[in-house]
């Protein structure tokens, strides 16, 4: 058994400094440690595939971070572990909890995952090994850790036992700060469907007010990263070609590590709707840099146009309940230029009164041009010259 602190300290002097995910019982030692020291950033996230997008995003601005969660939840993982940080070469050190461990009594719920993690583990090609519970075990695995990282761009797992970390007690203290809903501002022209703006015509409102020097553009899987693609490749914008729904996690990441960059996180409406927790995340953690652009065409655009239910929701609305410091609604692009003119001042904006990411969504017309490229840049390529755009090192420090 070893000491928070022997782990946590020995890998914030191997440059580790950001943490975030889902807690587990096996995990309170370090979630305690890590809460409690100001120089460290821990994210409690909605969810476990959310904490691994978060992480990429770390890694993405040249940081070393952790993804800390119980077997159980490398089901919520597997997206992002699999076509996110894999596809893109985005390393992360995971902790897994071996709750169910073969030959340990727990709770039934972990009969089948405990038995499994390893092959899980190995099917998504995630190299692990068992969680040291020695101090002196400590560095050489972390160094075995990086250097796999490093030389792959890929993640790497300690998987936890039992017992492994001795308790470290929680002091009371403040969870993230309360934000006090915003109005929701609502701009409609009540126009027809096929009068709406087109997700060309507001993409290229995003290019001409993102720009190259100040700004990064990730844009979600599907239509909304091959369409920009087409519009203008530009260095400072990242296609995410999976891990649906991640995209907003993933920009909260690189807000949080980079806060001189203005972000631009470009959502689609079944994107969104897949993983809803993330704007709670945003609305406690999010920073006054990120903006949060919702393209919302009622459909599942790239896979036949099948409809998604979301005339039945407020974006808007939630965004402003979860803390968002500005939640807007339109179907008029003025309203998204506004919002990223906006954004083009982070600084003066987290200075105001209310910090906070912003929120927009644009009401757009249904369909796709034809003959839509798909980008010949590939994800591994495009990653590294945002980084190199961006002055992160190539290989997280």
């Amino acid at each position: 058994m070893i000491e928070a602190a022997q782990f946590v300290e020995a890998a914030r002097a191997r440059g580790f400094d950001w943490y975030a995910g889902v807690p587990c019982s096996f995990l309170t030692p370090f979630i305690n440690y890590v809460l409690q020291d100001p120089s460290l950033h821990y994210v409690s996230a909605a969810n476990e595939g959310d904490a691994v997008a978060l992480i990429a995003g770390v890694a993405l601005a040249g940081r070393r971070g952790i993804t800390m969660m119980q077997n159980s939840g490398l089901g919520n993982a597997v997206s992002p572990l699999t076509s996110l940080t894999w596809t893109f070469r985005l390393p992360q050190l995971l902790i897994v909890t071996w709750r169910g461990q073969p030959g340990v009594a727990d709770e039934p719920q972990h009969a089948l995952m405990g038995p499994v993690t390893p092959q899980m583990l190995d099917t998504m090609e995630v190299p692990w090994e068992t969680f040291p519970t020695e101090a002196g075990a400590v560095g050489p695995a972390l160094d075995r850790a990086i250097a796999y990282m490093d030389e792959t761009g890929r993640p790497y797992a300690l998987v936890m036992q039992k017992g492994s970390v001795a308790p470290y007690a929680l002091k009371p203290g403040e969870a993230p700060a309360r934000r006090e809903a915003v109005p929701v501002q609502a701009r409609w022209n009540a126009r027809e469907a096929d009068a709406l703006p087109s997700r060309r015509d507001a993409l290229e409102r995003v290019i001409a007010r993102t720009p190259a020097d100040s700004t990064v553009v990730i844009a979600s899987t599907g239509f909304c990263g091959r369409e920009l693609y087409a519009l203008d490749d530009r260095a400072n914008q990242l296609y995410m070609v999976g891990s649906m729904g991640c995209v907003t996690p993933f920009a909260l990441g690189l807000a949080l590590a980079r806060p001189d960059l203005s972000v631009i996180a470009l959502d689609g409406d079944g994107a969104a709707l897949m993983r809803m927790g993330a704007f709670a995340t945003l609305g406690a953690y999010g920073p006054a840099n990120l903006t949060h652009v919702l393209l919302d065409n009622g459909s599942h655009d790239s896979t036949g146009g099948q409809a998604t239910v979301s005339p039945q929701v407020s974006f808007a609305g939630v965004a402003a309940a979860c803390g968002y410091a500005e939640a807007v609604e339109s179907d008029d692009l003025g309203a998204l230029d506004a919002v990223l003119q906006a954004a083009r001042e982070p600084r003066a904006a987290a200075s105001a009164a209310r910090g906070g990411p912003r929120f927009v969504r644009i009401a757009i017309r249904r369909g796709t041009p034809d003959g839509l490229p798909r980008p010949t840049i590939t994800p591994p390529e495009v990653k590294a010259r945002l980084m190199r755009h961006i002055g992160a090192a190539e290989g997280v420090r």
